[in-house]
């Protein structure tokens, strides 16, 4: 059930001056709250220093805190917010991924009734599977496998990143600041961030990027085949998550030596760097032959000359699809390509594009770590901070050639931007010792703040107060009824058999989406073709119960047939 607009305005009438005994507004209040969270840490900064240096002096333990510290700040909400609900193709086709792997297999047979099944970011021919590289695939296949919930291996994941985070800041800094930095991560991409709070992930490519440019440093100071295996290895796992960034990736790294920042590898250095890389090449080429039939196609590749979908960069034409296409493919090729546009790329148009996307930085920042940014110019007279500079540029440049944008395009570089924060705040910090700690205590009481209003789980106030927060995302409710339809289709006894029915004016949100194993799976969504053609799958499907969904309802109507 959906609160009418009349409870809504009633439980948040408080807000209002007339509605409250102080008078306040929103905006008083939300100043109150931001002003008694700093004070909090103020008063609480005498203990946490010393706590913080107590634990920097052990690596293991530092990190230990910041891999728990998201997961277990995320773990606390889940009363009021429980496991998210995939509610995007993007979700869906990932979580498909992450079955096929739990399967232990790269790509699932083509089904017979497979017309019924089409969905956005999925194939189903030439073979049923997700158009997506291995690597998120496999932090939900691990989260499938152990926990038997794919949700527990984003838990992990960004676990992982906050861990290699605060490794990767060892190698570049002291370790006090390497902790606060692994802490910050656990904030600004931990309880509250879209990485933690869908299926598409973010966080693989983070850890993968964490590995290579943690790796860089230590490898000029010792020269250690460790080191050198683990550059490869985030090299590798960069591959198998971002294919087309670990390209950029490759050309960051050639860069680093290209300048001498550090010794190049010998023979032994580079043999370990392409023995660690072998695995995820290996990889890559067995789930192109898996899902395409081609070792050096891949999956997105077959996708697009499909269904004419994922959109091609700004230097390509718009494909052609080459399949009839459903209502929902159709709304989301229309979308990519009016995105994409039909006029050729330009300077301008790049630049222009460029310029839009300065806000996404906003995403990897709490608002007060600008102030560090600023504190972090003078570090560029030193090359090897202008080499870092010049990574996040070439990403973000290259990235620009896409048509759409987010921000774990350029994850990889997540932890270079969380180092310019820690490497401006340690700069200001000689000068003035009180504003790096106010900024940093400022940040904490941004995230407290935020993290606050998610504690009791109020929808009402989530919904008032998400338009002043600008990267955010975590499930609040069920606005689109889809837990309601699953929950719905839990508790109904047996095997089941949805059709989907959309109305006229449906928009581009996909409900198509079904496991690996279409036949064995308990409930089988399928596309409504029609009486004539939907009576063939109530056939095939004997023994199932038989409902109709119609999702652009308000709420989603499902009923037996």
């Amino acid at each position: 059930m959906f609160p009418s607009p009349l409870y809504s305005v009633r439980s948040l009438r408080f807000l209002l001056p007339s509605g409250n005994p102080l008078g306040w507004s929103a905006a008083d209040f939300t100043l109150a709250v931001l002003a008694l969270a700093l004070v909090a840490a103020l008063l609480l900064w005498p203990r946490i220093k010393p706590c913080i240096d107590r634990i920097a002096g052990h690596p293991v333990a530092s990190l230990a805190v910041c891999g728990s510290l998201p997961v277990v700040l995320r773990l606390a909400l889940l009363g009021s917010h429980p496991a998210p609900t995939p509610n995007t193709a993007d979700d869906f086709s990932y979580l498909l991924l992450g079955d096929t792997l739990a399967h232990f297999r790269l790509a699932n047979p083509v089904h017979p009734m497979s017309r019924f099944f089409e969905g956005v970011f999925t194939l189903q021919h030439p073979s049923y599977s997700s158009i997506f590289p291995a690597g998120q695939g496999i932090v939900l296949a691990l989260g499938e496998l152990v926990f038997r919930n794919p949700w527990a291996g984003v838990l992990l994941s960004v676990g992982a990143f906050c861990a290699l985070c605060c490794w990767m800041l060892r190698g570049w800094t002291a370790p006090r600041w390497a902790l606060v930095g692994g802490i910050l991560a656990g904030l600004e991409f931990g309880p509250l961030s879209a990485w933690m709070n869908d299926y598409w992930g973010g966080a693989v490519s983070a850890a993968a990027g964490c590995l290579v440019f943690g790796a860089l440093p230590r490898l000029r100071e010792s020269g250690r085949t460790r080191d050198a295996v683990l550059l490869g290895l985030g090299l590798g796992l960069e591959m198998v998550t971002r294919p087309f960034e670990f390209v950029v990736l490759s050309l960051v790294v050639a860069g680093w030596f290209a300048l001498r920042l550090g010794a190049n590898p010998g023979r032994r250095q580079t043999g370990a760097i392409l023995l660690a890389l072998l695995p995820a090449a290996g990889l890559t080429l067995l789930q192109n032959k898996a899902v395409t039939g081609d070792w050096v196609r891949l999956p997105y590749l077959e996708s697009r000359y499909e269904y004419g979908i994922p959109a091609t960069f700004t230097l390509q034409p718009n494909p052609v699809p080459h399949r009839e296409l459903t209502v929902e493919q159709q709304l989301d090729y229309e979308g990519q390509s009016i995105t994409h546009g039909t006029q050729p790329e330009t300077v301008m148009r790049w630049v222009s594009r460029l310029g839009e996307r300065v806000r996404f930085f906003r995403f990897f920042f709490f608002a007060p770590l600008y102030l560090a940014l600023v504190a972090f110019l003078p570090a560029l007279r030193e090359r090897r901070f202008l080499w870092l500079t010049g990574a996040v540029a070439l990403f973000w440049m290259a990235d620009n050639f896409y048509p759409f944008f987010y921000p774990h395009y350029v994850a990889a570089v997540a932890c270079v931007l969380v180092l310019m924060s820690v490497e401006g705040l340690r700069r200001m910090s000689r000068y003035t010792p009180e504003g790096a700690r106010l900024i940093l205590l400022l940040s904490f009481a941004q995230f407290a703040f935020w993290y606050g209003i998610q504690v009791p789980g109020n929808r009402d106030l989530s919904i008032a107060t998400a338009a002043y927060e600008s990267s955010d995302v975590i499930n609040s409710g069920d606005p689109e009824g889809r837990a309601a339809i699953n929950e719905k289709l839990r508790a109904a006894p047996g095997k089941q058999l949805v059709f989907v029915h959309y109305f006229p004016q449906h928009g581009p949100r996909d409900w198509i989406h079904n496991d690996a194993d279409i036949d064995r799976s308990r409930v089988v969504w399928a596309i409504d073709r029609g009486a004539e053609d939907d009576a063939r799958l109530r056939a095939y499907y004997p023994d199932r119960t038989v409902w109709l969904l119609e999702p652009d309802a308000r709420p989603p109507r499902l009923t037996p047939q």
